[in-house]
């Protein structure tokens, strides 16, 4: 790839799946030369581009989407032709579509098949009886992938089909005419208002129970076709042969299921309801979890006879300063790990003279072990859209973005059709409830990067650059999103702002503890028999989670807090599950993993996957993170079957390296990265 464009020419699927989301060139500058036989008298005396068409470079991820879907890679043709769209020089975009796991350009089979490989999974095995079963003629690509999001129902596999979508291809439905909403990434094409007062889970399938959709939904990524919106794999239009994008995902994933499922993702078995992922769904008293099993997710009269909307109308009685009173005197802080006061930053956010204001959802949870968004997102999808009006209207922003994993194929066609919903229904657009308050949401779809999850990362991913993290300050309430002021909120930490309007603040805070309020979601998977999310309030102890999940009798070790966090010894279940306990106790509660593990499980290839999974994740920015999640792996590999003398050098080393990278690395990921290795090492006697 080079700064200049080169001579390589899009094929016709290539080029209607970028038009698809870009819209048709409206010069002859925008193609390839020859492309168009003969440029017409305005384009010979004007150049269209430059200025413009760099504002839509948010659109580059869209756009890189649209043609991983459609043929299965990333041409050299399909990258130069979005890169001449958009003004982006093909080197750039070639950094960006390398950047992400989920992308190729390199050509690959249509159907890819992604098996988790992680710590809850370890599907190594699993690859090998699928790719045995396949045969190398098969055209399917089988790889190994990060967690997978799906742990409850390890081992876990996605099987995802190129083709022509199932619908014209936009990051959301079409956003209403909204100019106070107008800025980078809302572009005046793309306002066409219309929304369908039926969704995709109620159109695609008539007669289905809607309480479990099946996960490989055939849409593009917005709504299913109708009469009036022909199907996109038409002659002429067609993607892979006559063959749509298609994605399953199988938990728990056999051989011999998912080779059939490779073969034939759209007659994949359906994958469960949401509900079977909490346990404890049906009981009272849930504050987060309370509809999920409850409520029809595809259903917004149904979330709305459950509550739903009530803590949007009570913020609108009081207004914004008083509801940003209400979440800072109910101690909130974030649910993803880092803890900050969720009041003081959209304080922050919205006291900033500089406008348009925005909202972030970080959707995009990564940490190996977590689930606890998706299945919010999956089960009660309505209350992700409804939090993020309320902080809209908080901080002042009229555009909100939804950064949702690539991973979770189910989570978005739930949120499309929620989102479209809404919209519909006068919840969102440029008048909500008729108030007078304009807000909007539109999703984006990450491509697998687990840096991502650091906030900064994440706006240049938006924008269309490589996901890397920004130096700070200035930090994001201040120039956040294309440089303007900034809430980023992760789901969970979202979704608590519906009961602290609707109960109070001070009921709210009456839950937890003194320095860790209200209810906390925590992932239980591994070694239990009843693996789920679980709603407790903050200070229940280690022990009580593990007795509701079923812990075994051979319990070996829990990690806390995803790869990122800690180890603790069996002896150790009465740490409180709250953020200054698991600090007390040397331990980090994080985004609220909790990975059992028994004597059977062997710990140093634990630790090696730990290590092989920050070194393929750290995006290479900073030295320390580059270098030492590299050394790290090395040092491990060498002492996977030593004990003792042995591994003492090693250990020394890993000591060091882990050191520098801690005080060094920009960004948590590095910072990070040596925490499990050191728990296992000093807390569980690893290598002794």
């Amino acid at each position: 790839m080079d700064l200049h464009f080169g001579d390589s020419k899009p094929t016709d699927e290539e080029r209607a799946a970028v038009d698809a989301v870009l819209g048709p060139p409206e010069s002859a500058w925008e193609v390839p030369p020859g492309m168009i036989a003969d440029r017409s008298d305005a384009d010979l005396r004007w150049a269209r581009g430059g200025r413009a068409a760099r504002e839509r470079r948010d659109e580059l991820l869209p756009g890189l989407h649209a043609l991983n879907d459609r043929v299965g890679w990333v041409s050299e043709g399909g990258l130069d032709y979005l890169c001449r769209r958009l003004m982006v020089p093909p080197a750039e975009g070639y950094g960006v579509a390398t950047f992400y796991s989920m992308f190729s350009v390199r050509p690959r089979p249509a159907t890819v098949v992604r098996v988790c490989t992680d710590l809850a999974c370890g599907g190594a095995a699993l690859c090998g009886e699928v790719e045995a079963r396949l045969g190398p003629a098969s055209g399917v690509a089988v790889e190994q992938s990060p967690c997978l999001g799906l742990c409850e129902r390890a081992p876990a596999a996605l099987v995802v089909r190129a083709g022509a979508p199932a619908a014209p291809l936009s990051p959301t439905p079409p956003l209403p005419e909204n100019p106070l909403a107008q800025g980078p990434g809302v572009t005046a094409d793309r306002l066409d208002g219309s929304s369908s007062n039926a969704g995709p889970a109620e159109t695609l399938s008539p007669g289905r129970d809607l309480s479990a959709p099946p996960a490989f939904e055939e849409r593009g990524l917005g709504r299913s076709p109708s009469a009036e919106e022909p199907h996109m794999s038409q002659p002429g239009r067609g993607g892979v042969g006559d063959k749509t994008y298609v994605t399953a995902a199988l938990a728990p994933a056999a051989p011999d299921t998912l080779a059939q499922a490779a073969l034939a993702p759209e007659n994949a078995p359906a994958e469960p309801p949401a509900a079977l992922a909490v346990p404890q769904a049906g009981q009272d008293g849930l504050l987060l979890l309370g509809r999920i099993g409850k409520v029809d997710p595809t259903s917004l009269d149904d979330y709305r006879a459950h509550g739903g909307y009530t803590a949007l109308r009570t913020a609108f009685a009081v207004g914004p300063a008083a509801v940003i009173r209400e979440v800072t005197d109910s101690g909130l802080v974030g649910r993803g790990g880092a803890a900050f006061p969720t009041g003081r930053k959209w304080q922050a956010t919205a006291s900033q003279p500089d406008h348009p204001h925005y909202l972030v959802c970080n959707a995009d949870e990564s940490e190996p072990g977590t689930f606890k968004d998706r299945v919010i997102m999956e089960g009660d999808p309505y209350s992700l859209i409804e939090s993020m009006t309320i902080a809209g209207y908080a901080t002042g922003a009229h555009l909100g973005y939804l950064y949702l994993r690539g991973e979770y194929p189910r989570a978005l066609q739930r949120l499309e059709h929620a989102v479209a919903q809404a919209r519909a229904r006068g919840f969102l657009g440029d008048d909500v409830l008729g108030q007078g308050y304009a807000f909007d949401i539109e999703i984006r779809r990450g491509a697998g990067a687990y840096i991502c999850g650091e906030e900064t990362a994440l706006f240049n991913s938006i924008e269309g650059y490589r996901g890397e993290p920004r130096s700070k300050p200035p930090f994001p309430v201040e120039k956040g999103l294309f440089g303007k002021p900034t809430a980023e909120n992760n789901v969970e930490t979202l979704v608590n702002v519906l009961p602290i309007l609707t109960m109070g603040a001070q009921a709210y805070a009456a839950i937890g503890t003194e320095k860790s309020t209200g209810p906390k979601l925590f992932c239980a998977s591994g070694s239990v028999e009843r693996p789920g999310i679980y709603e407790l309030p903050f200070g229940a102890t280690l022990g009580e989670l593990l007795t509701l999940a079923g812990m075994p009798d051979n319990l070996r070790a829990v990690l806390l807090g995803g790869a990122a966090g800690g180890f603790v010894r069996p002896d150790e279940l009465d740490i409180p599950l709250t953020f200054e306990g698991t600090r007390e106790a040397g331990a980090t509660l994080g985004s609220g993993v909790v990975l059992a593990l028994d004597d059977t499980v062997p710990l140093p290839r634990v630790l090696l996957r730990i290590a092989e999974f920050f070194r393929d994740e750290s995006c290479g920015q900073c030295v320390p993170c580059r270098v030492g999640t590299v050394r790290q792996e090395e040092a491990l590999h060498r002492i996977v079957e030593r004990t003792g003398a042995e591994a003492a050098g090693d250990i020394a080393l890993l000591r060091e390296v882990g050191r520098t990278m801690r005080d060094a690395s920009i960004c948590g990921l590095g910072q990070t990265a040596w925490n499990a290795v050191e728990s296992a090492i000093d807390r569980l006697g690893a290598y002794k």
